[in-house]
């Protein structure tokens, strides 16, 4: 017997593979390798989440229209240009899909979030890898050097992950400016809430102006419903509706709109969250570079520390890991001379550098 044949060899396309978020001996392990907020969402969310569980035998609203207005309100945005997804790693598929396929290009930062590659051949789109800055940054002029003809995509992680760096507001729009109308560019702002240079912004304002940029955010960062899959989107009004047409009709659940809606007008946890981040985010780049390792300037909830050469990156990612504090490896990103951490719990950050202080080669 013959068995059904996908249209073509997905055992070749790259497999997306998470942050771990256990030892093989530790039970209580520092995770730090999945970018998460580690204070937990607010307790707002948490009680609409908990409320929620008296209505799942009701399908969710498939519109999302409460988000969606709620996110309007709170971002000064209109709610028709609004698309919630289940992450915003399903909206990065729905893009790719609309917009690339076979004989087509998909550009990015070559040291960036690898769903974007991984998404353009799931598509069969070829992805193309920039270079970068000599700072660990997006590059625009390499970015507008690597435009072809093919070139339907440019995707931007900012802040980028797993960098941290962040392009100021003026070189996003001197990207947007360089591009051709019939290029959609993509401004992936997951971390846009930890961001707190002057410089910044998520976006928006181009995507005001342009029929060709779109605007992506989360609430898995710093709200914390990673758990829950809770992503959204600002669009032109002409691409806004056509993922509207492509994407799952009830693609985010009831639970994870209201906890979502809930974390939004909680405002004290997200300044709470901020000022953890950027307090313990310095503490353990000072650790990092007492201890020899050459940090990038982060603008996210996390840092990439640069080891020298990619054993000293592995001795130093199995050593936290025996000492029960799980760091990221990011070799798929191509940085396997790197290892990311994120900022966890002050009990976990503590742990790290504890750990570290002990790291010998």
């Amino acid at each position: 017997m013959t068995a059904p044949r996908a249209r073509f060899a997905v055992e070749k396309l790259p497999l997306y593979v998470p942050g771990l978020h256990k030892t093989t001996g530790d039970v209580n392990p520092a995770v730090l390798s999945a970018n998460e907020n580690a204070l937990g969402p607010s307790p707002a969310a948490r009680k609409a989440f908990r409320a929620a569980a008296a209505r799942l035998h009701r399908y969710p609203d498939g519109h999302a229209s409460e988000l969606r207005q709620a996110l309007a309100a709170h971002h000064g945005l209109e709610a028709e240009r609004i698309v919630c997804g289940a992450g915003s790693d399903e909206l990065i598929t729905q893009l790719a899909r609309l917009f690339a396929g076979p004989g087509d290009e998909v550009l990015y930062y070559r040291h960036s979030f690898v769903m974007y590659p991984v998404c353009a051949q799931q598509v069969g789109a070829t992805p193309v890898g920039a270079p970068g800055t000599a700072a660990m940054g997006v590059d625009v002029d390499a970015l507008l050097a690597h435009v072809t003809d093919r070139t339907r995509i440019v995707f931007i992680a900012n802040p980028n992950n797993p960098t941290g760096s962040c392009l100021p507001a003026r070189e996003v729009r001197r990207l947007a400016d360089g591009l051709r109308d019939d290029i959609l560019l993509v401004i992936d702002a997951a971390y846009a809430e930890y961001a707190m240079a002057d410089d910044y912004s998520a976006g928006a304002e181009l995507v005001r102006e342009r029929a060709n940029v779109v605007m992506l955010r989360t609430f898995s960062k710093i709200h914390a419903l990673a758990a829950l899959r809770v992503g959204w989107g600002y669009f032109p009004p002409a691409i806004a509706s056509a993922v509207n047409r492509m994407r799952d009709p009830f693609n985010v659940n009831s639970a994870g709109l209201a906890a979502a809606a809930a974390a939004l007008g909680d405002l004290a946890h997200v300044r709470r969250s901020r000022r953890h981040n950027a307090l313990w985010r310095k503490r353990m780049r000072e650790s990092l570079e007492n201890g020899g390792f050459t940090v990038t300037p982060s603008e996210a909830n996390f840092l990439l520390a640069a080891c020298g050469n990619t054993q000293r990156a592995e001795r130093l990612y199995a050593f936290l890991m025996q000492q029960g504090v799980i760091a990221r490896a990011v070799a798929s990103a191509g940085l396997p001379d790197h290892i990311r951490v994120t900022v966890g719990t002050a009990m976990e950050n503590r742990r790290f550098m504890d750990a570290l202080k002990s790291f010998r080669d």
